[in-house]
């Protein structure tokens, strides 16, 4: 015991260390919102000093030795490793593996801590006023990350806040089935609606202000909970979650900007003329993060706001850095959603382009390209073909290996027009053919020379069991007769 007793005292003075830090952060905004839920009998008084509300945190954390043990063991279980835990004696087997890491068991206890506190101030039948100062204070004070435990803890924490329901009292688990082993079908679960409380959106937005009036790592959380707020179809318009995008679109960081990018597609769903605005935000910015992130993006814009996303795609298409180049040009595909011509006259158009990355990236989209245009009267496989870089060779050959496959009508054109641009072209497509299929070389060489096209083989799949089962069936019977017989 004296190994746990060590663990203790040293995990207890790294949170106390940590609750005074994360307290006095909290409080340097003032004043706190008011309790979303309170006792109409026994109105709160808002607290007046800072300091008396860090000693009073500083005081129930101590005075509640039985919710710190249990929050430590329970933290014990979660962050050793699962071959470790299986010991009878944790603390003993892997202390030095504890102290190592005081910061993070500090941190999932003291976040246990605020929900405890936050539990009691949003309790319907007793809500405690004081709690919820503590609560909010300490989560403000400890969502300083923009991993980890600030944003799943965190966000989870400000969904409490915004729908004024305890931890974990709503929506935590989806009813049970009856593909289930525990499944009842005559139960009746009571199901909490995700319904906006209108005081715990005033304390959400308050929140979130304090996240966004902050330095940029606290700017990155705040993007971390926009992109899971935008999954609450019912906390968008309550939070503002639109309008904070749209302003962190113009954010003085390029980070923070590039990581918001992640929230267009939703929020086009959500709100599209604000998603809108909030995009020719982004893309007039000249920072290469966000426009590497735009062109990530790009093809989520194609399904939801179709022929606005030309422009951006065209835009892109000049720039100078090849990160961009290589998404923008490999979104070029959806272009034939909208417009089959315009699908193809832009692949025409970038087989000139002078970067080899934007040309070998045509090469995907032109099993499409083929299907809607067999005779290829743009001439666009023929530049390809004669481009002379490897990797666009490569692809090339496997594609026209597979289209000789499954349609030597459409393979028999193309062959004539890549005959005509030079017949010695053709040796890289025939060595790598004759490895697999020299018949099929054999006969569509005499075929360029005037001869009939090889006919399309169709490569018999192997039987199943199921084919032979008439078959088997008598012989089964016949077996199971004889059986009886002898019986």
């Amino acid at each position: 015991m004296k190994a746990k007793q060590r663990v203790v005292d040293a995990v207890k003075e790294r949170c106390l260390t940590r609750l005074v830090g994360a307290m006095e952060r909290g409080v340097q905004s003032w004043p706190l919102p008011s309790p979303p839920m309170m006792d109409i009998e026994f109105p709160p008084s808002h607290p007046s000093d800072a300091q008396q509300l860090i000693e009073q945190a500083h005081g129930f954390f101590l005075a509640d030795r039985g919710g710190f043990e249990r929050h430590l063991l329970e933290t014990v279980e979660l962050v050793v490793p699962h071959r470790m835990s299986l010991t009878e004696e944790p603390f003993e087997q892997h202390e030095k593996w504890l102290l190592r890491r005081l910061d993070l068991v500090a941190e999932r206890i003291l976040f246990s801590t605020a929900t405890g506190w936050l539990a009691q101030a949003l309790d319907e039948q007793a809500p405690d006023a004081l709690r919820w100062w503590l609560s909010f204070t300490l989560i403000d004070g400890l969502c300083i990350n923009s991993h980890g435990q600030s944003i799943h803890q965190g966000y989870h924490l400000l969904e409490s806040i915004a729908l004024a329901q305890r931890p974990g009292s709503w929506h935590s688990q989806p009813d049970s089935g009856p593909h289930l082993i525990g499944w009842n079908p005559n139960s009746t679960l009571p199901r909490t609606e995700v319904i906006a409380h209108d005081d715990g959106c005033v304390s959400g937005i308050e929140l979130l202000r304090r996240l966004e009036e902050s330095g940029e790592e606290r700017r990155l959380l705040l993007v971390e909970w926009l992109k899971l707020l935008l999954e609450r179809k019912e906390l968008i318009v309550p939070l503002g979650v639109a309008e904070i995008i749209l302003r962190r679109a113009s954010d003085p960081s390029p980070a923070v900007a590039a990581s918001i990018v992640g929230c267009l597609a939703r929020l086009l769903e959500a709100d599209l003329e604000l998603g809108k605005k909030a995009l020719k935000r982004l893309h007039q910015r000249e920072d290469i993060e966000v426009r590497r992130a735009l062109a990530d993006v790009l093809t989520r814009m194609f399904r939801r706001i179709g022929w606005d996303a030309v422009s951006y795609l065209e835009d892109m298409l000049q720039s100078d850095d090849e990160s961009v180049l290589a998404a923008a040009s490999s979104t070029v595909g959806d272009l034939r959603f909208l417009d089959e011509e315009k699908f193809g006259d832009t692949i025409q158009e970038l087989t000139h382009h002078s970067s080899s990355v934007v040309r070998r990236n045509l090469v995907p989209h032109l099993r499409e390209y083929i299907r809607m245009y067999p005779e290829d009267e743009r001439g666009i496989l023929t530049r390809l073909w004669v481009d002379g870089d490897e990797v666009i060779g490569t692809r090339l050959r496997e594609l026209l290996m597979r289209l000789e496959e499954v349609d030597p009508t459409s393979f028999s054109s193309l062959l004539h027009k890549l005959k005509n641009t030079s017949e010695e072209s053709l040796t890289r497509l025939w060595n790598v053919l004759e490895l697999r299929r020299p018949d099929s070389v054999t006969a569509w060489k005499a075929h360029l020379e005037g001869g009939e096209a090889p006919a399309h083989t169709i490569i018999e799949e192997p039987r199943g069991p199921t084919d032979n089962m008439e078959v088997e069936l008598p012989s089964l019977r016949n077996a199971l007769s004889m059986f009886d017989s002898e019986e």
